[in-house]
């Protein structure tokens, strides 16, 4: 068998994404109207949030926006218990959404919950509980325009 290693290493790097014409008018949706926006596949007529050019099922080419949430459902999490740059100070919950009318998960900060016992927060979070998008004052255009909260 061969033997495991670990490679230590860091990534600090700037970037500039190019989003393309589907995640931009979701992204600009968030920002000029506060709502989470995803499309409907011509096919196989799944709603696919975020927001995409093609479906990644069927392959065809979406047009028709349909408007999601702002609830939805908690499909998996992580608690991070780690600091990274650009996070929230831990510990913090990543959570996979699936909003009201959506058929895919979303990505994102979760807030609202009691983190001084990790396991706590986690038995509750296997509920799978509810959860709704919560707006930043001033959105900017970013996945960091809102965060989901527990309701």
């Amino acid at each position: 068998m061969t033997e495991l290693i670990t490679i230590p290493g860091r990534w600090e790097f700037d970037y500039t994404y190019f989003a393309g014409e589907a995640a931009s008018r979701f992204f600009g949706e968030l920002k000029d109207s506060r709502r989470i926006m995803g499309v409907r596949c011509p096919s196989c007529k799944r709603v696919l949030v975020p927001a995409r050019s093609f479906c990644d099922v069927c392959f065809q080419r979406t047009e028709e926006w349909v408007e999601v949430g702002p609830e939805g459902v908690v499909e998996t999490f992580t608690i991070l218990t780690a600091a990274f740059a650009g996070m929230p100070k831990p510990p913090v919950v990543i959570a996979y959404v699936t909003f009201d009318g959506a058929d895919t998960a979303l990505l994102n900060v979760l807030t609202g919950l009691d983190l001084s016992n990790i396991s706590d927060a986690a038995h509750r979070l296997q509920a799978r509980p509810r959860v709704r998008a919560s707006f930043v004052d001033e959105p900017q255009g970013r996945i960091t325009d809102f965060t989901f909260t527990l309701l």
